[in-house]
C-alpha cells in the first residue's frame, strides 16, 4: 500500500484516545436518552445494573485491548474476528457496526436537534419535522469537520467533551449536596445487591445498560492514526470505560435522589434538564441542555469515525468495494465513506419525521443498536478468548484476563441479545436483525464483482 492510501499516522496521543473513548459513549446523551427507560425497567437498581453491566463490558474492553496488540487495524472487530475465525464472520462483525452506526445517525442527531430547539423555543422540540430538519443540519456539519481531518476532529472533541463532562459532574455534586440528607428515594445498600435482581429483571435492564456503554471502542478504530498504535488505543479504551462507569452510576444515583418516579417518567429523554432545573435557577439549568447537545454532537462524530474507518478497512481489504478506501489527498480521511454515512443518515432522518413521536424513534433505535452491539462485541470477546487460549494457560491472571472474562462477557451479551428479541416490535426487528442479515447482499455482490 502506498503512502497516499494510508490514514494519517501518529495524529492522536493517549490523552486524545481517552477523550475519544469517553465521547464515544456520550455520557450526557446516554443518561438523557436512556436513564428514564432504565429506571422504568429496574427502578432503584439502576446504578447496580450499570455497575454489573459495566463489569461485564470490561471483559469486552480487555478483548479489544489484547487483540489490538497483535492485529492493529482500523477495522477493529471486522479484522480481528475475520482473522481469528473466518472472513465471513469478520464481515458480519464489521457490518453490524456499520448498521448500528447508521441507525445512530437518527438516535444521535435527534437529541442534539431537540436540545438546540429547546434553547430556541421549547415548543418546537416536540415537532418531528422540525427536529428532523435541525438534526440534518447537525449531521452535515459534523460530517464536514470529520472530512477536514482527524486533528480538527480531535480538537473539536476535546472541547465538547470537556464541557459536557464538567456540567455532568457539577450536576451530580449539586444533587448529592442538596438532596443527600433527604433524598426523594431513601437510599439503601440493597440498591447494589445482586440478590435483588431476578434473571428477568437483570436481562431487561441489561440491554438498556449496554446502550450506555457502547462507543468507547472508537479508540481502536482510530488505532492506525494513534501514536504507539498497538497499545495506546487499548489503554485509552480502558481508562474511558472507568471514567464513564463512574459517571453513569453516580448520575443514576443523583436522579433517584432528586426526582420522583413521576418526574422521571415525565422528563423522559430530558431527564438531565429536569434534574438541573430542580437544582439550579434558570437560566443556569440550561447548561444541562447545552451539555446534552454537545454530547450528542460528540458521539455523532465518533460514530461517523467508527463507520468510516471500518468501511475504509473493508474497502482496503476488498471485503467491500475499493472506492470506500479512497482517502482525501490532503486531509488523509476516507471522504467517500463519510459521504455515504452522511447521505444515509439524511435518508433515515427523512423517514423518521413520519414517526408519531420523538420518544418512539429513540426507543426503537436504542433497542436495535443494543442488539447489533451485542452481536459484534460478543464475536470480539470470543475471538480474544480463542486467539489467546494457549497464552491463557500460563497462570490464573492470564486465564482471567485473556480467556475467562472476555468469553464470559461475550456469552452474557449473546444471552441478552437472544432474550431481547421477543420484546422487539416490528420496526426494531427489521432494523436490528434485518439490518445485520441484509449484509449478505453486499457481501455476495462484492464477491460476484471480483473484489473479494
Amino acid at each position: 500500500m502506498t503512502q497516499n492510501t494510508q490514514l494519517e499516522k501518529g495524529a492522536l496521543g493517549l490523552a486524545e484516545s481517552i477523550v475519544m473513548g469517553v465521547a464515544g459513549t456520550a455520557p450526557a446523551f446516554s443518561v438523557a436518552a436512556t436513564t428514564a427507560t432504565l429506571i422504568a425497567a429496574v427502578g432503584t437498581l439502576s446504578a447496580a445494573s450499570l455497575l454489573y453491566c459495566g463489569l461485564i463490558m470490561f471483559g469486552i474492553t480487555l478483548s479489544f485491548m489484547h487483540l489490538n496488540r497483535v492485529i492493529t487495524n482500523a477495522g477493529a472487530s471486522y479484522a480481528w474476528v475475520g482473522q481469528v475465525f473466518h472472513p465471513v464472520l469478520g464481515f458480519f462483525a464489521g457490518w453490524a457496526l456499520l448498521v448500528a452506526s447508521a441507525v445512530f445517525m437518527v438516535s444521535g442527531t435527534i437529541p442534539a436537534a431537540t436540545a438546540t430547539l429547546i434553547l430556541i423555543d421549547p415548543n418546537l422540540a416536540t415537532d418531528p419535522d422540525k427536529v428532523a430538519l435541525v438534526a440534518a443540519v447537525w449531521l452535515v456539519l459534523v460530517g464536514a469537520v470529520i472530512v477536514k481531518g482527524i486533528k480538527p476532529t480531535s480538537y473539536t472533541q476535546v472541547l465538547m467533551t470537556g464541557i459536557e463532562v464538567g456540567v455532568l459532574v457539577v450536576v451530580i455534586i449539586a444533587a448529592l449536596i442538596q438532596f443527600g440528607k433527604n433524598p426523594v428515594h431513601d437510599f439503601s445498600w440493597r440498591w447494589f445487591s445482586p440478590g435483588e435482581f431476578t434473571p428477568t429483571l437483570f436481562a431487561t435492564g441489561a440491554l438498556t445498560a449496554l446502550f450506555f456503554f457502547w462507543g468507547w471502542d472508537v479508540t481502536l478504530n482510530l488505532n492506525e492514526e494513534t501514536r504507539d498504535a498497538s497499545s495506546a488505543p487499548g489503554r485509552g479504551a480502558v481508562a474511558a470505560m472507568i471514567i464513564v462507569l463512574l459517571l453513569f452510576m453516580t448520575f443514576a444515583l443523583a436522579v433517584l435522589f432528586v426526582l420522583s418516579d413521576a418526574e422521571v417518567e415525565q422528563s423522559s429523554t430530558n431527564v438531565v434538564f429536569a434534574l438541573a432545573d430542580k437544582l439550579f435557577p434558570r437560566p443556569w439549568s440550561y447548561l444541562a441542555v447545552i451539555a446534552v447537545m454537545l454530547s450528542s454532537v460528540g458521539t455523532l462524530e465518533t460514530s461517523i469515525l467508527q463507520f468510516t474507518r471500518t468501511m475504509y478497512a473493508k474497502g482496503r481489504d476488498g471485503a467491500l468495494h475499493p472506492r470506500y478506501a479512497i482517502l482525501h489527498k490532503s486531509w488523509r480521511t476516507p471522504w467517500v465513506a463519510t459521504a455515504v454515512i452522511v447521505g444515509f443518515g439524511l435518508v433515515l432522518l427523512f423517514f423518521s419525521s413520519y414517526f408519531p413521536s420523538i420518544n418512539l424513534i429513540i426507543k426503537d433505535s436504542v433497542n436495535a443498536i443494543g442488539f447489533q452491539v451485542a452481536f459484534y462485541y460478543g464475536l470480539t470477546g470470543y475471538a480474544c478468548a480463542w486467539h489467546f487460549r494457549a497464552e491463557a494457560c500460563r497462570g490464573p491472571v492470564p486465564f482471567l484476563l485473556l480467556l475467562l472474562w472476555p468469553a464470559s462477557s461475550a456469552t452474557f451479551l449473546v444471552f441478552v441479545a437472544g432474550y431481547s428479541i421477543p420484546t422487539f416490535d416490528l420496526v426494531t426487528v427489521l432494523i436490528g436483525i434485518g439490518g445485520i442479515a441484509f449484509g449478505v447482499v453486499p457481501m455476495v455482490l462484492n464477491r460476484l464483482r471480483g473484489f473479494a
